[in-house]
Order: C-alpha cells, then structure tokens, then sequence
C-alpha cells in the first residue's frame, strides 16, 4: 500500500493532537503515515492548547466541518471529559479520554486507549502483565487507564502512588469497584515490593525532569516502564538502569494505539 498522502484539497480532513507542550508529539507522523497506508483523505497536526484556551478551543473545532477528531495528550486526558457529547464505557469508568471524533451532526465522542496501548506495548517487548505487582506512580488519565488496564489483565496488585493523595484514592475506589478480585492499594511507594514500576506522571518530559520516585530499593529485574515519550532514556529510565532495572520506555505504547486511534477517528457516522 502506498505511503505517499494525498494531496491537500478543500476536501481533506483534519486531525489534531491537543496538548501542552506538543513540540516532542510523535502522533503526527505515525497517524498521517497510517491515513496514507489507508488512502484516507485526512491530515493530522499539532495544536498547542493551554488549559485556560481548552473549552474554547474545543467549542470552535466542534463547529468546523473537516475536523475529523484528535488525540487528546497531556495535561487534557481529564479535563476534556465534560467537554465531550459522548464517551465510551471504558472511557467512562477511568474518567479520562485520550482520542475523540466529531460526528457528522457535531456532537463529539470520547474513548481511552492509553490502558490498552500501554499493555499491548509490553507485550511488544516481551513482558506480560499477569500476575504481576504493579506500583503506579501517578492518578491522572493515563495513569487510571493503566490502573484499570492492570485488572483487566490480570494482575495480582496495584500500588498508587500520586502527590495528591485524595485523587489516588478516588482512583483506587473506582478501580476496586471494577476489578474486585484486583488488590488496589494507595500508598507510599516501595519500589523493592514489586515487579514493575510505572511511572504515569508528565516527569521527564522537559530536560532535569526530577524522579517520580525514589528508586534505591529497586531490585535488579525488576521492570520500570515510562509513558514519557523520549529519544533519549528519561531521568526515570536511566536511574532505573543503573540500578540493574529492566527498562521500557513510551514510544511503544503510543505506537500500539496509532492504529486504534485512527480507526476510531475514522469511524464516525
């Protein structure tokens, strides 16, 4: 199939990854390699948004006729959610969204795929989840699809770590309430207790990002995996390495959802 885009008309599509900073996304040259692949008339771009312009922004594009949908990436996994029509029921439960379409009567409809790409993304380099004690540090909408994904297949544990305590708790609660049989417990982290540490937070994003956490007592072996796109090891992996750590860092688990993410954008009404 060929990968050459189609040309730009007054027809194409357009697609947006909405974030805060968006200078190191990746979404934009694996998505618009994915719609050529596909012959799909759509193009995807970045669209830098701060917090305070995110209900505005979303207001306008609900209204433009060739915007197709966007990916939805740090610090808005979260706060887009009462700004959509419509979310999907896995969406629902972990109370964020990470793509999002616009229907052909406007209306906006939301899903996560974050959990999903995160695990599939393992599984990619050879690591399995089930069975595993997972300590997660961090409880926004990346780290609660992750959390939720942990149950879903089939992990023994999860330990939430996150600055705000309130909001690791009212994650744990919800992941409880889905996945019963999953031991979710909130606390401080200790890394020596686990078998894959996860850090879920925006640490490692900017140069000097300080560690999520502190790693001394990680055992040798034990798996530490990043959500942080990077083209170099983030302060958080390479700590993890010089400990004797297994490493894995983002791009695979942004990787594993750009097919996904496509097909879900594309598939409107």
């Amino acid at each position: 199939m060929s990968t050459t885009p189609l040309p730009i008309t007054g027809r194409t599509q357009v697609l947006a990854i909405l974030g805060d900073p968006v200078t190191r996304a990746r979404a934009p040259g694996l998505v618009n390699a994915t719609l050529a692949m596909r012959g799909i008339d759509a193009v995807m771009v970045a669209l830098p948004v701060s917090r305070d312009h995110l209900a505005s922004v979303i207001g306008a594009l609900r209204v433009v006729h060739t915007f197709r949908g966007a990916v939805v990436t740090m610090p808005h996994k979260s706060a887009i959610v009462p700004l959509l029509d419509q979310m999907t029921v896995e969406a629902r439960q972990i109370g964020a969204c990470n793509v999002f379409r616009r229907e052909s009567d406007g209306k906006l409809v939301g899903t996560m795929l974050d959990g999903e790409g995160f695990v599939a993304g393992l599984r990619s380099a050879g690591h399995d989840v089930p069975g595993k004690r997972v300590l997660l540090v961090g409880a926004g909408g990346a780290a609660a699809a992750i959390a939720f994904a942990m149950g879903k297949h089939g992990a023994a544990a999860v330990t939430i770590h996150n600055r705000t305590t309130a909001k690791a708790e009212s994650l744990a609660t919800r992941v409880r309430a889905t996945w019963p049989t999953l031991e979710v417990v909130v606390g401080d982290p200790t890394p020596a207790a686990h078998d894959v540490i996860v850090n879920a937070t925006s640490l490692g994003m900017q140069a000097g990002s300080a560690l999520p956490l502190d790693l001394s007592t990680a055992r040798p072996g034990t798996l530490a995996a990043d959500i942080v796109i990077s083209d170099e090891p983030t302060p958080f992996l390479a700590a993890a390495a010089r400990r004797g750590c297994l490493t894995h860092p983002g791009l695979p688990m942004l990787a594993a959802q750009i097919e996904l993410m496509v097909t879900f954008i594309t598939s409107r009404d």
